[in-house]
């Protein structure tokens, strides 16, 4: 069997308002959510077998580097749709600017930053 990514976890202001977007933009559930290490919160959001795990310690403190030049950075999370169009729709419809549109073979992509400074790519195959 290959190896399938499972989960993602990283930092976040407000797992809870983090995962509302998530289930607007992106149509992704709550698996799980509760208190975590440290005096924080986590919130698993995804689906039934790929989540992102949204955690906010007791005080989450913002970065202010860039992470495409720090080893070890997230860069950003790539999202395959179906309608590719219909995503950009909703992001802007929660308040984030798409940016960085490009068709290439195989298909199209946009890039957008949430509310916590991370990017997303958004990805349509033709």
């Amino acid at each position: 069997m290959m190896a399938t990514l499972e989960h993602t976890n990283f930092t976040v202001r407000d797992p809870k308002a983090t995962a509302a977007w998530m289930h607007d933009v992106f149509g992704w559930k709550t698996r799980w959510e509760g208190a975590a290490m440290a005096g924080g919160y986590t919130v698993h959001v995804g689906s039934a077998h790929t989540y992102l795990a949204l955690y906010a310690p007791n005080a989450p403190k913002p970065s202010a580097e860039s992470t495409y030049n720090t080893v070890g950075g997230l860069n950003h999370v790539g999202v395959l749709v179906e309608d590719i169009d219909a995503t950009e729709t909703r992001v802007r419809a929660a308040g984030f600017e798409p940016h960085n549109h490009a068709d290439y073979e195989p298909g199209r992509r946009f890039y957008f930053d949430d509310d916590n400074g991370i990017e997303f790519e958004v990805v349509a195959y033709d």
